[in-house]
């Protein structure tokens, strides 16, 4: 990894705008969006080792310090790419805590753009959670940032401190940007990274450990013919005009699957149990995940952590925000095998994911057993409000964009006031499928149209899929903090265009 100066990835993101230009399009299988085809020739699947991010060492006990700024990256082999990175690499250091103890973590912007930090699937009091308009401005260069529409939050220089409680159990979250207008581009460039929360739950359990558990962060990217990620920005500097090229309006679907930041990666691995913590981080794509030889998928966990138990699934599908827990066993399987991770929702080189290659036999104490955790049950009282929420296009101020109930994002709205401790449900209704995640805290998923929740839908949710035409309805029940929240779609094409709305927990 080698840094990269301001002007240098200034002159670098024209370039990707001219390569975007280029680019052919296709349709893509089960995704809402708009394929974009890479400019250079693609290296063939399964040539390169999976990277595992390192982990993040703290500054002193509970502190940490992420530095925002742009390298150089080898993501394609022999092309350099630069990128966003936390701690100048993509993905970021990953961050482990433990549930109980709080953690601070201070980042530091060194990148030639504002950015703000949202902790995925955390309980976080709400002027640490993220608010799309709490600009961390460039260090040096504050002049010239006078919001987004003339909005602005609590915005600050160089530096931002977030306090993180780690009130909540052992789950899989994740760290990315989350500014108004610009999360998409900035998240495709670079900015996101996992933050693992650990307990005495989980601990005390024989689950897959050490070199045997694995965060796999999923996302698609194109590229330019010079190696940068094409991204059809109609401001490729990121500083004003937000919103993608029109033919990309409903979201930009790469044709490179990259896995922790590596294309169509091979892990060597030993024929044992792995716990594999899966992250749907692409801006709109889908996967649904199948293995070679019909090795099942056994989800542990989901956004909000551990099941009651583990349920068997032969394919995996996951829609970007959300978060799988499993454990795949390749005990069975025959050194020299090589065992491939499929997206059946793909197609071309996009149905390709990555591969296990079975090197040797190793002893395993590992298992999964038939109770995982206490999961608190769904409790909605007779007479619960009702509130629907319908995710659909329209005009967001004199332009066609993406809204919710028929409107645009409005920040200093209050019309979505919920009492803390109070049950609710909430109905998603849809035209196309959109993703839709709620900050603070993580919900249940009551039923899909006329029956009850989907296979994939087990455990506490913060992320949900909705589909085409379908009816969503979820417990929704928030605590410890008031404030001022979102709720917004995780297609990022769609959150930059206004598919958001503020909630107030009172």
């Amino acid at each position: 990894m080698s840094p990269v100066g301001r002007r240098r990835f200034l002159a670098l993101l024209g370039g990707a705008a001219a390569g975007a230009a280029l680019a052919g399009c296709g349709p893509a299988t089960g995704s809402t969006g708009r394929q974009l085809v890479s400019a250079l020739p693609l290296p063939a699947p399964y040539g390169v080792p999976l990277p595992v991010p390192p982990v993040a060492r703290p500054v002193s006990p509970g502190r940490y310090l992420i530095t925002q700024r742009v390298a150089e990256q080898e993501v394609l082999p022999g092309v350099r790419t630069p990128v966003l990175g936390y701690d100048g690499i993509f993905p970021g250091p990953t961050i482990e805590s433990r549930s109980g103890h709080e953690v601070v973590v201070r980042h530091r912007n060194e990148l030639p753009v504002p950015t703000v930090v949202h902790l995925h699937g955390g309980h976080t009091p709400p002027e640490h959670d993220g608010w799309p308009l709490d600009l961390l401005l460039p260090v040096g260069d504050a002049q010239g940032w006078t919001g987004h529409h003339r909005m602005t939050g609590d915005v600050v220089e160089g530096e931002r401190d977030h306090r993180y409680p780690m009130t909540q159990r052992a789950a899989t979250l994740w760290y990315h940007d989350h500014r108004m207008d610009f999360t998409a581009p900035a998240v495709y460039r670079g900015l996101a990274g996992f933050h693992l929360v650990r307990d005495g739950v989980e601990d005390a359990l024989p689950l897959p450990r050490g070199d045997r558990e694995l965060p796999l962060m999923l996302c698609d990217r194109s590229f330019t013919a010079d190696g940068e990620f094409a991204y059809p920005g109609l401001d490729q500097g990121m500083r004003g005009l937000p919103g993608v090229e029109d033919a990309w309006s409903a979201g930009v679907l790469g044709d490179v699957v990259l896995v922790n930041g590596a294309p169509w990666p091979v892990h060597e691995a030993d024929a044992a149990r792995y716990r594999l913590r899966i992250l749907n981080a692409s801006n709109a794509r889908r996967y649904r995940l199948v293995l070679d030889g019909g090795i099942p998928f056994v989800q542990i966990g989901s956004d909000g952590g551990l099941l009651a138990a583990p349920e068997r699934h032969d394919v995996l599908d996951v829609a970007p925000g959300e978060r799988f827990d499993v454990v795949v066993d390749l005990s069975a399987v025959p050194v020299g095998t090589v065992v491939r991770m499929t997206n059946a929702l793909g197609e071309g080189r996009t149905a390709d994911v990555m591969a296990f290659r079975v090197v040797r036999t190793a002893r395993d104490d590992s298992a999964v057993p038939e109770r995982l955790s206490d999961v608190e049950p769904v409790a909605v009282p007779a007479g619960a409000p009702l509130r629907t929420f319908a995710f659909l296009r329209g005009d967001t101020g004199g332009h066609s964009g993406w809204t919710i109930n028929g409107e645009g994002f409005d920040p200093d709205s209050r019309r979505y006031g919920t009492p803390l401790g109070q049950t609710e449900v909430w109905r998603f209704v849809t035209a196309v499928h959109h993703p839709v995640h709620v900050h603070l805290d993580p919900f249940r998923v009551l039923r899909r149209g006329s029956g009850g929740p989907g296979a994939f839908d087990a455990g506490w949710k913060d992320t949900v899929d909705v589909r085409p035409g379908e009816v969503v309805d979820v417990a929704v029940r928030f605590t410890g903090y008031r404030g001022r929240y979102v709720l917004h779609c995780h297609n990022l094409e769609h959150e930059d265009m206004a598919m958001m709305v503020a909630v107030h927990t009172v």
